[in-house]
């Protein structure tokens, strides 16, 4: 009986332990959320105007100078970039971004995995280790950018997708994310990087006449490579917030697991030890009566 009261006294310590940890960690997303909500919260408006503007400009555009971004090609050799995050302990978070790349993958380019002609760069090394450890084409070069998350290292990855892009080592590249809802909603989204998407026109609906000052394809040419680092720049933003978000609500939801299953233990506990008292009393009493006989 001491046995078990010892046993159970010592997985009360641990879960205590192991609470003190999650409510620890749940502090800290929360105070990493706050920033990194602010950060995408005040970019979002600014990135969907431009690209709204992007896409509109392309859709009514000819193919010519500068257009080489929106150029459709045959979708022979495929680029995903996936956007993960370092660390674990965030519920489901990575594992979701990961299965919608490869439902993505098996839906749509499955006949360029099998020869060889689909690449993907990872952001964050979750990513990275799965698709690895998975026998996928995986490119590590730019895993480690929450290292030093700024506009500058995330810049770095969208000039070298476009300019693959243009020299036509890929001919579709595919953004895999988590847009930030709130705290405690993400939503795993697949989106087309490039070539720059076009508006779908309505039926009946008048084309967009510009005016451009100065010309159109100095101006294009400017535009495009500042507004895709701006998209990209978002998802991550996003894919932060969204990592941060789902992390304290992993923590949260442990930490009254916790709560749970002290009680449980607690209940335990007692019942062992009054068990044990009881057993005692009555050895003694037993005693007592053997030696009055």
């Amino acid at each position: 009986m001491a046995g078990q009261l010892k046993e159970v006294r010592n997985r009360i310590k641990s879960v205590q332990s192991t609470q003190q940890i999650t409510k620890a960690m749940k502090m800290v997303s929360a105070a990493k959320l706050r920033r990194a909500q602010d950060s995408i919260v005040q970019m979002r408006p600014y990135a969907q105007k431009l690209q709204e503007m992007l896409s509109n400009i392309v859709s009514n555009s000819e193919a010519g100078a500068g257009m080489n971004l929106a150029a459709e090609r045959p979708a022979e050799k495929v680029l995903m970039i996936v956007i993960t995050s370092d660390r674990g302990l965030a519920g489901a978070f990575n594992a979701n971004i990961i299965k919608l790349a490869k439902a993505t993958i098996i839906e749509k380019y499955t006949d360029q995995q099998k020869k060889g002609n689909l690449t993907i760069w990872c952001i964050g090394k979750k990513g990275y280790e799965n698709f690895v450890k998975n026998n996928f084409k995986a490119d590590d070069r730019f895993k480690d950018i929450f290292l030093h998350l700024s506009f500058e290292n995330v810049q770095k990855a969208s000039q070298a997708a476009m300019t693959a892009f243009a020299n036509k080592e890929f001919d579709v590249v595919e953004l895999v994310y988590s847009q930030f809802k709130n705290a405690a909603t993400q939503r795993f989204v697949v989106e087309r990087f490039l070539p720059i998407p076009k508006v779908e026109k309505k039926a009946g609906a008048t084309k967009a006449d510009f005016i451009y000052d100065p010309s159109k394809d100095l101006l294009v040419a400017e535009l495009m490579p500042k507004i895709l680092n701006t998209q990209l720049y978002k998802a991550v933003l996003d894919s932060n917030a969204s990592e941060h978000g789902a992390r304290m609500t992993a923590m949260d939801k442990a930490s009254e697991n916790a709560n749970e299953m002290l009680r449980s233990l607690k209940i335990s506990y007692n019942r062992a030890r009054q068990a044990a008292i009881t057993t005692e009393l009555t050895e003694i009493v037993s005693g007592a009566a053997a030696l009055q006989g």
